[in-house]
């Protein structure tokens, strides 16, 4: 399977609507990492490396050959902004409109994008230590995809 993900590599952030801290409550942080894990578990992209901060996100992800990353990115915004007024009942606007991504080339542009989420927290002066922030890859306890064989460093 890997093969069909392996060339499409993305660097993701979006953010939520007017910067709105939505991601301090535990609650909705939780419902996104089931949303993000369930479209991730239904195939519709590998997930390498996130972290959801108080108010955006950044991932490394890669999109089956058959989904555009805009839609990648639909069913995570849209399948959460659902989800969220179903279950917490809030009719609130989510996102801002659109996101950025970033194609990673190589190796090197993997490994400069993996340290930017795993230090975001420290640098947010969240956390001391990457791996002490609960919604994070870094974090121990994810199940993560492993990253395509043309962005593993070479042994």
């Amino acid at each position: 399977m890997e093969a069909n993900f392996s060339e499409r590599t993305f660097f993701v952030t979006a953010v939520t609507w007017e910067r709105r801290a939505i991601f301090r409550s535990d609650r909705a942080v939780r419902l996104f990492l089931s949303t993000l894990f369930g479209y991730r578990d239904r195939g519709v992209f590998q997930l390498y490396e996130f972290v959801i901060m108080p108010d955006d996100f950044h991932l490394l992800l890669g999109p089956k050959p058959t989904v555009a990353l805009e839609g990648a990115m639909q069913f995570i915004k849209g399948g959460y902004s659902h989800r969220f007024m179903k279950e917490i009942g809030s009719r609130m606007e989510i996102w801002e409109r659109s996101f950025t991504n970033h194609r990673v080339r190589d190796e090197a542009d993997f490994e400069k994008h993996r340290s930017y989420i795993h230090l975001n927290p420290v640098r947010a002066g969240l956390v001391k230590l990457p791996k002490d922030y609960p919604y994070s890859s870094a974090h121990p306890g994810f199940s993560l995809d492993e990253a395509p064989q043309r962005l593993k460093p070479v042994a």
